[in-house]
């Protein structure tokens, strides 16, 4: 379908999908619109058979949170903020955080509300040194939503999760990456270098594994160990009698590189 908010490019060759927020004289803020264009794009990937997805910002940034100019301040008939919110945010998050390939977030500049969180619900957030991350809710009144109250103090804990949602202060990129609420800054130049050969390696790997990675190190945060160690055990079960762990073990005992295919 076409798209005019996003671009999305789906490489068949190394099998990663790229999709692009594309609101750059609004630093990509989100309208509803572009939360429509921005689910099919993800099922578009879906079916697509992509084995990895990047999700970055056209121009000086990579997402600015919500347009508040999509929103209606007429008194009596205001923007119900949990509705738009339960209709389009929580969905966009969960979805990120189920999708069965891996998905890698190259944040290009600001990363503000909305769009900071946007990031951290990917699995893994490579940013440009000069990128930066804002919990800017406060500053209209508000509390982070998309995650926020629960990506901070899972990946920086209590103090610094108060500090950063009660100022609403800028985050540097090399300071995010040491506090490790993301995975890496890289030089402005080399960002989406990185992001597409992180991508390409990660495609590369047994897709089944990674998914099932994903779904126990985030149950891992709400479970008890015997809980932990028995859903282990389960997906253990799962991926052992899967092609690719075939493939694993046949390549190294024959001492090759293993051809995985996500199955």
């Amino acid at each position: 379908m076409p798209y005019e908010a996003i671009r999305v490019d789906i490489d068949a060759s190394s099998r990663v999908a790229t999709i692009t927020l594309n609101r750059p004289d609004k630093l990509n803020s989100f309208t509803r619109a572009m939360h429509e264009e921005l689910a099919a794009a993800i099922g578009e990937v879906e079916a697509s058979g992509a084995r990895a997805l990047v999700l970055t910002g056209a121009g000086r940034g990579f997402c600015a949170g919500q347009d508040l100019a999509d929103l209606d301040f007429t008194p009596g008939a205001m923007t119900d903020l949990g509705e738009l919110i339960d209709k389009h945010f929580n969905p966009l998050i969960r979805r990120l955080q189920a999708l069965p390939l891996p998905v890698i977030a190259a944040v290009n500049g600001t990363a503000a509300g909305a769009g900071a969180n946007l990031a951290f619900a990917c699995d893994i957030v490579l940013a440009a040194r000069s990128a930066s991350f804002i919990q800017a809710f406060v500053k209209i009144g508000l509390v982070p939503d998309s995650g926020g109250t629960w990506f901070l103090p899972q990946r920086v804990g209590m103090a610094r999760a108060m500090g950063l949602a009660m100022t609403g202060d800028k985050l540097g990129a090399e300071k995010a990456e040491s506090w490790g609420l993301i995975w890496q800054a890289v030089d402005d130049a080399e960002l989406a270098n990185a992001a597409a050969k992180l991508a390409a390696q990660l495609a590369q790997q047994p897709t089944r594994a990674i998914a099932a990675i994903k779904q126990a190190l985030r149950a891992g945060t709400s479970q008890t160990l015997d809980q932990q160690l028995d859903l282990e055990r389960d997906l253990q079960r799962e991926l052992g009698a899967s092609y690719d762990y075939a493939e694993g073990v046949q390549a190294f005992v024959e001492k090759r590189a293993p051809r995985f295919e996500g199955r």
